[in-house]
């Protein structure tokens, strides 16, 4: 079967002028130049081939677009920056290796943080950002820009394990009924803590994938940082707090932005009564933790979570048990003066006043003992 391509090229019909005829010459060689081009582009998905016109191509450009779809996230958008501070604002899709991820791997742990000259980036938000380059690279190999899944070949930045806060359940009811100025932040919060949202994730929630009936709502969604879609039953205590539902295409959480959340967020702990460090993302720490503390069986708080590795969920388990143990050692008793209570209250009932003196009083002259 074949197929037109107009290129909306025009030549004149009857050139009259040398100039006329020198535009004809250039527009049908520029004519035949992308057919071949077009010719050897098609050949090359025929073969599996990678079209040289993709691998030639911005990288930076289809980084920016990737982010793009992400609506505004906001790691997404930092990892562009971030990247582009390290190359510059073209880098070609040829160029891309393994030694270049390596070099941005050091960059992103050892430069200073844009717009924080004397402070590099912590660890774990350096991952982050690593992270969503390696979600647009396994993208471009998806769509034929690379001819191998760097994304995969490619080591991510370890993790630093750090301490995770958290509220317990009492905290968690006090910042339920405290005031927060800003509503949509409160709900967004409440929401996260209810679910295991990330931010991005609540974010970006749109009306339409909330769907269900009493007793059996879901929410249908794809998650940001995985990509991959998700089926998450929610009670209808989550679902009345959100309040009545909006046009579908509508976000439920319109007018949320991060920086505001910042803010927002250290004025509501503040009425709250709670004097700890915590972010948004504790939230979600906080769902985790009062889960499984609840009982709720690991693998279960896993899927929930979204977790690809049930390693990442087992941070929660060993928060729980040294919760556990720290109550283990809430409770102390002065075992020596029981055992001395004891044994004064058998001498006494057994013994002379005397006798007992003596037993309490060990170091007492041992020939006193011989003389009664």
């Amino acid at each position: 079967m074949k197929r037109k391509h107009y290129l909306k090229l025009f030549v004149y019909q009857r050139p009259k002028t040398e100039i006329e005829k020198d535009f004809n010459t250039e527009t049908l060689a520029l004519a035949e130049y992308v057919r071949a081009q077009r010719q050897i582009d098609l050949q090359n998905c025929r073969f599996d081939f990678i079209s040289e016109s993709k691998m030639q191509s911005n990288f930076i450009e289809f980084f920016e677009e990737e982010a793009k779809k992400r609506k505004g996230c906001y790691n997404w958008t930092m990892a562009v920056r971030y990247f582009k501070a390290f190359v510059g604002e073209k880098i070609s899709f040829t160029e891309l290796s393994e030694t270049l991820a390596e070099e941005y791997t050091d960059f992103l742990l050892s430069s200073p943080a844009i717009g924080r000259a004397n402070r590099k980036i912590k660890k774990n938000t350096a991952v982050a950002y690593f992270g969503r380059f390696k979600l647009a690279l396994k993208a471009a190999f998806k769509k034929r820009f690379l001819p191998i899944d760097l994304g995969a070949i490619v080591e991510s930045i370890k993790p630093q394990e750090t301490h995770r806060p958290f509220l317990f359940m009492e905290e968690l009811q006090r910042m339920a009924t405290a005031h927060c100025d800003n509503v949509i932040v409160k709900k967004a919060g409440l929401f996260s803590a209810m679910t295991g949202f990330r931010y991005s994730d609540v974010h970006t929630l749109l009306w339409r994938e909330i769907q269900g009936f009493p007793g059996n709502y879901y929410i249908l969604y794809k998650q940001e940082k995985t990509e991959s879609a998700e089926y998450y039953p929610v009670s209808d205590q989550t679902i009345e707090l959100l309040g009545s539902f909006g046009d579908p295409e509508a976000k439920v959480f319109e007018g949320l932005r991060y920086d505001h959340t910042v803010t927002e967020l250290k004025k509501w702990l503040v009425n709250a009564g709670i004097s700890k460090h915590f972010t948004f993302h504790g939230f979600r720490h906080t769902f985790a933790t009062l889960q499984i503390a609840a009982g709720t069986s690991i693998y279960t708080v896993s899927k929930l979570l979204g977790h690809k590795s049930i390693k990442t969920t087992e941070i929660y388990v060993k928060i729980v048990d040294a919760l556990k143990k720290e109550a283990s050692e809430k409770i102390k008793l002065d075992f020596f003066n029981i055992s001395q209570i004891a044994v004064n209250t058998v001498i006494t009932q057994n013994s002379k006043p005397e006798q007992t003196m003596m037993i309490c009083n060990p170091e007492q002259n041992k020939d006193t003992i011989r003389q009664q």
